[in-house]
């Protein structure tokens, strides 16, 4: 069983199942932009990848925690429609500017995020 289909999804009201992310992803040449509508209380990471767009690095696309919130390198820029922070990562994400990572935050809401660039694991693809 993959790390996707162990995770709960949380129960929501069918009219209001879906919500829109927005995702920029920066390290391209054309600021390529996508929409993605997405079950209320899907892991970001899971949305991000089921939709094929990545949120690591080339060195840590097989080499992560798979969405256990330990290794940090799943982050992105979350620009609008920000949660609420409950993992100990967030605090220090607001505190000294860091992305969020997208293991742990649940899309209940639109927002709109950037996948970053990893300079440090080798750079994304």
């Amino acid at each position: 069983m993959s790390d996707r289909e162990s995770r709960p999804r949380t129960e929501c009201d069918p009219a209001d199942s879906t919500v829109t992310v927005r995702v920029r992803d920066v390290n391209t040449d054309s600021d390529r932009v996508t929409d993605l509508d997405v079950e209320r209380g899907t892991v970001l990471r899971d949305a991000l990848l089921d939709a094929g767009l990545s949120p690591y690095a080339r060195l840590t696309k097989r080499v992560n925690c798979g969405g256990r919130g330990l290794c940090a390198t799943c982050g992105v820029r979350v620009r609008s429609g920000e949660p609420t922070p409950d993992h100990w990562h967030d605090g220090l994400a607001a505190r000294f500017g860091y992305p969020r990572l997208s293991c742990q935050v649940r899309v209940d809401e639109p927002m709109t995020v950037e996948l970053v660039e990893k300079v440090v694991w080798g750079g994304r693809e």
